[in-house]
C-alpha cells in the first residue's frame, strides 16, 4: 500500500510540475490573419504582421514620365496576380521619381482588379520589409507561403554598404537557395544604385583583390537575382509641368494654369531639381495656400 501511494504521489506531482511547466512556456503566436487588410508592414522582433489601414499613394495614372516602366510593372504583376510566371524586380535610378509609388500603385490597380478572387480567399496583398530587417526575410516568407493569398514582398531604398553581409540571406530567398521563395511570393525592391552598392565599395574591392573580377561578382550578382530592372532617369522641364498640371487637375486646384505653371517652375529652380517628389511637394504648397485639402485615394 505505502509503495502505491508513494506512486500515485509522484504521478501527481510530475502532473502538477508538466502543467506548470506548459503555463511558463511561451506560446507559439497566432497564423496572422491576413483578409484584414490589403496591406502589411512585418515587423521582425515580435513575427508580427501590423495591418495599414489607410496606403500612401497617388493613382497610377497620376505618375507621369515613367510610362515605360509603368507599363512593364504593370504586367509583370498582373502575371503573378493570375498565378502565372513572374519576375522579382528591382526599380532603381534617380530620387524622388516615383519608385515606390510605382509599386503601391499597381498594386492598388492589381488588387482592385482581383477583388472577386479577394472575397473568396485570394487576392494580392503587400508586404513592407524593412531594410535593417532584410536578414528576417525567410522567417517572413514561411508565414506568407501557407496563406492564400497572392504576396508583394516590398523594400524601399534598398542598398548594401562595407562589410554588409546581410544580402546573402536575399541572395538564397529570391533565386539561389535549395527552397527559393514561395509560389504565391514576388518581391520588388526599389534602390539609388543599380547594382545595390556604392560604386567606391566596388572599385575598392576591385584594388584590393586577388582576383578583382571574383571579388565583386559575388555581391553584383545579387542584382542579377531580380529578372526585371527598371531604370528611372530625371524628368524633363515638360514631363516636369505635365505632373504638376495633372495633380492639380486632379485634386481640383482653384489656380490659374499660366501661374501654377510660373511657380511650379520658380519651385523647381529652389530646390535644384525636377522629379515626381518635387511636383507632389509644390502641390501641397499650393493646396495649403488655398487652404484645400488633398485626398491621397
Amino acid at each position: 500500500m505505502a509503495n502505491g501511494a508513494n506512486e500515485d504521489d509522484l504521478a501527481g506531482l510530475l502532473a502538477r510540475v508538466a502543467e506548470a511547466l506548459e503555463r511558463l512556456a511561451p506560446k507559439a503566436p497566432p497564423a496572422p490573419d491576413f483578409s484584414t487588410a490589403e496591406a502589411f508592414v512585418w515587423q521582425a522582433a515580435n513575427g508580427h504582421f501590423e495591418p495599414v489601414t489607410r496606403v500612401n499613394r497617388v493613382p497610377l495614372r497620376l505618375l507621369k514620365g515613367i510610362d515605360q516602366a509603368s507599363e512593364q510593372l504593370l504586367a509583370n504583376t498582373e502575371r503573378f496576380a493570375q498565378g502565372l510566371p513572374a519576375n522579382n524586380a528591382l526599380l532603381w535610378g534617380a530620387r524622388g521619381m516615383g519608385k515606390s509609388s510605382l509599386v503601391k500603385a499597381v498594386h492598388a490597380t492589381v488588387a482592385g482588379q482581383t477583388e472577386s478572387a479577394a472575397r473568396t480567399g485570394g487576392g494580392l496583398k503587400i508586404v513592407e520589409i524593412h531594410r535593417e530587417e532584410i536578414t528576417s526575410l525567410p522567417r517572413c516568407l514561411q508565414h506568407l507561403k501557407s496563406a492564400p493569398h497572392r504576396f508583394i514582398v516590398f523594400c524601399d531604398d534598398l542598398s548594401f554598404d562595407k562589410d554588409d553581409t546581410s544580402y546573402k540571406s536575399l541572395k538564397a530567398v529570391l533565386e539561389g537557395g535549395i527552397e527559393g521563395r514561395p509560389q504565391n511570393v514576388i518581391f520588388y525592391a526599389t534602390s539609388n544604385r543599380r547594382h545595390l552598392m556604392p560604386r567606391d565599395m566596388m572599385e575598392n574591392e576591385r584594388s584590393t583583390a586577388i582576383n578583382p573580377a571574383e571579388a565583386v561578382e559575388e555581391k553584383v550578382s545579387l542584382s542579377d537575382r531580380f529578372g526585371l530592372w527598371l531604370g528611372f532617369h530625371n524628368c524633363s522641364q515638360d514631363e516636369f509641368l505635365s505632373m504638376v498640371r495633372d495633380y492639380a487637375r486632379h485634386y481640383r486646384l482653384k489656380i490659374a494654369s499660366e501661374v501654377l505653371e510660373r511657380e511650379a517652375l520658380e519651385w523647381s529652380r529652389t530646390r535644384g531639381a525636377r522629379s515626381g517628389r518635387v511636383a507632389w511637394q509644390f502641390i501641397q504648397d499650393i493646396a495649403g495656400r488655398l487652404s484645400q485639402t488633398l485626398d491621397r485615394a
